[in-house]
């Protein structure tokens, strides 16, 4: 009931017939047709970006506070979680003195 049932292999019936003869088939080479005119690509209407000095300033000034803020965001959720885990350490050996304190006076 609990072992797995494996598929049986089929095993071959009869002769195996060996391919058949493969003819071989002509080549026909192609020719090409005359070039067609390619007509002009459609002018893009959208302004193009131009990047001046001032604004690769401002680009790598925003990018730097981006990153820093993610950084002490990420600092702080570290050091809160340190914290909270040394606090809970802190009450575990507070819990397990009074316990331990409290066998020896009996």
């Amino acid at each position: 009931m609990f072992r797995p049932k494996l598929p049986a292999m089929p095993q071959p019936t009869g002769l195996v017939t060996p391919p058949a003869v493969v003819e071989p088939t002509a080549v026909v080479q192609h020719v090409p047709a005359a070039p067609t005119p390619v007509a002009p690509a459609p002018v893009s209407t959208r302004p193009t970006v131009q990047l001046t000095p001032g604004t690769v300033v401002a680009l790598v000034g925003g990018g730097t506070a981006v990153v820093l803020v993610v950084g002490a965001v990420l600092v702080s959720m570290l050091l809160a979680v340190a914290i909270t885990a040394a606090s809970l350490a802190i009450c575990a050996l507070v819990i397990r003195s009074l316990i331990t304190s409290e066998h020896k006076r009996r």
